[in-house]
């Protein structure tokens, strides 16, 4: 009896191991000059977290895939939220 359930914890160590599909893992984020990032978002050079959060908000909200938007825009409007926010995906 104890070495099936031996066999059975070496075979299930085993399966988790290497066996086991692994999530593929996500592209990133294409970094982007701060110059280009602000262009994108349509702020000035001293704009503060707040007002690149709505200026992203506001531009999602118009662009997004949901609402017949383009997926390749709400990429880059989130790439330049993540570069004036110093955030890495």
């Amino acid at each position: 009896m104890a070495k099936a359930v031996l066999a059975a914890l070496i075979l299930a160590a085993l399966y988790y191991l290497f066996l086991k599909p692994r999530p593929k893992p996500r592209p990133r984020a294409p970094r982007m000059p701060q110059d280009e990032a602000r262009a994108i978002l349509g702020i000035t050079a001293d704009a503060d977290e707040e007002t690149i959060r709505n200026a992203h908000r506001r531009l999602v909200s118009a662009v997004h895939p949901d609402k017949g938007g383009s997926e390749e825009l709400t990429r880059r409007i989130n790439a330049a939220r993540d570069t004036l926010l110093r955030r890495n995906p």
